[in-house]
C-alpha cells in the first residue's frame, strides 16, 4: 500500500499564499513557470515567522528568478541537445542514466533540469522496452543511475519492474537511485521499496539530496538507517547555495547529521548556471575555503568533494576532494 506517501504528495501545497499562512509570513507572489510545490512533511521542518529558513529559501519563488543573467541557461549541462534512445542520457563511459520520470514531489529553485523538456522525455511502455534492449547490447555500461524528476515518484509497482529488468542484464552490476523524495516524504520508504533493495541480485546505491541539517529530521533519519539496513549504500550529494549552507559550521553539522543516519557525503556540488537560479550562486573561491574549513575540523570520510559540472566534460570536475 502506496496512500500513505501518495497522501502527502497530493495534498502538498502549491499556493504561496497557503504556504505564507502557515508560516505566518509575508511572500511576494511571481508568476513563474516553474511553480511552488512543497510537501507538508518539509514544511513542518521549516521555522515559523521566519522568513529567511534556509528550507524555505530552498523552495519558494521569488522575484530574482525573473532576472537575466549573463552565463545562465536553460540547459546548463547540456543534455537536452543529447540524441538517442528516449528517455536515456550517456555522458560518462561506464554508466547510463535514465530520466525515469518528468516529475518530483517538490520543486527546488535551484534545480538544473527546472527547464528540462519532461514531456518529450515521457516514457512509453515501448520506450522502456527499446531502452533496456540498448542496455543489453551495450557491454560497456555497468552501472545504471535512475533519475528524473525523482525516480521514487514511479509507484513500486512500476519500479519493481525497472528494477527486475536491470536485474535481469549481466554486465550492470550496480543500481543508483538519485532521490529526493523521502527528504521530503519520509514515508516513500515503503515496504516494497525495502524488499526491492534486499532482494536485489545488483548492489543498489541511493544517493540524496540533502543540503541542510535541519532536513534531517527524526522520520528522515529513520528511513535511511532502514535502508541501510536492508543493504543499500547510502551517499549523499548538495548543492552549495548562498544563505543556505554556504557557512562552515552548517556543512559541518550536515556532514555529523548524515553519519549519524548513515549516510556518507560524497558531493557539494557549485550551483549550475540554470536560468532563474542565480541568486543562490557561491562563488567558487568561497566554496573551497569552506571545504578547506571543515576539512580542518572533520574526520576525511566526512568531507565531501566539491566539484562542479561541466558541459560536455568526460567527468564532473572536482575541485578539492
Amino acid at each position: 500500500m502506496e496512500t500513505g506517501w501518495q497522501s502527502q504528495l497530493q495534498n502538498a501545497i502549491r499556493d504561496p499564499k497557503d504556504l505564507a499562512e502557515t508560516l505566518c509570513i509575508d511572500v511576494e507572489a511571481i508568476d513563474s513557470e516553474f511553480p511552488l510545490l512543497v510537501p507538508e512533511p518539509f514544511l513542518n521542518r521549516m521555522e515559523v515567522g521566519n522568513p529567511r529558513d534556509p528550507l524555505l529559501l530552498q523552495v519558494l519563488p521569488v522575484a530574482a528568478e525573473l532576472l537575466d543573467r549573463v552565463g545562465y541557461s536553460k540547459d546548463p549541462v547540456s543534455e537536452q541537445s543529447k540524441d538517442g534512445i528516449r528517455g536515456l542520457i550517456q555522458k560518462y563511459r561506464g554508466r547510463a542514466l535514465i530520466v525515469a520520470t518528468g516529475t518530483c514531489a517538490v520543486n527546488c529553485r535551484y534545480c538544473f533540469r527546472r527547464h528540462y523538456p519532461y514531456h518529450l522525455a515521457r516514457l512509453s511502455q515501448e520506450d522502456w522496452r527499446a531502452l533496456f534492449r540498448h542496455l543489453k547490447q551495450d557491454s560497456s555500461i555497468s552501472e545504471v543511475i535512475l533519475s528524473g524528476g525523482d525516480p521514487l515518484m514511479l509507484n513500486d509497482r512500476t519500479l519493481a519492474s525497472v528494477f527486475e529488468s536491470l536485474n535481469q542484464i549481466p554486465q550492470i552490476k550496480t543500481i543508483r537511485v538519485h532521490t529526493r523524495l523521502p527528504v521530503v516524504i519520509p514515508s516513500r520508504v515503503t515496504k516494497e521499496l525495502l524488499s526491492m533493495v534486499e532482494t536485489s541480485q545488483k548492489k543498489v546505491v541511493f544517493v540524496t539530496h540533502i543540503n541542510h541539517p535541519n532536513e534531517l529530521d527524526e522520520a528522515l533519519t529513520f528511513s535511511l538507517q532502514t535502508l541501510r539496513t536492508r543493504g543499500a549504500t547510502l551517499l549523499n550529494q548538495s548543492v552549495l547555495l548562498r544563505e543556505v549552507n554556504d557557512q562552515a559550521d552548517t556543512l559541518a553539522e550536515l556532514s555529523r547529521k548524515l553519519f549519524a543516519a548513515g549516510v556518507l557525503p560524497y558531493y557539494l556540488h557549485l550551483l549550475d548556471p540554470v536560468q532563474g537560479a542565480g541568486h543562490f550562486d557561491v562563488e567558487e573561491l568561497r566554496g573551497k575555503a569552506l571545504i578547506n574549513k571543515i576539512a580542518s575540523e572533520l574526520p576525511g570520510y566526512l568531507v565531501p568533494k566539491l566539484a562542479r559540472e561541466v558541459a560536455g566534460a568526460p567527468a564532473k570536475k572536482v575541485l578539492i576532494g
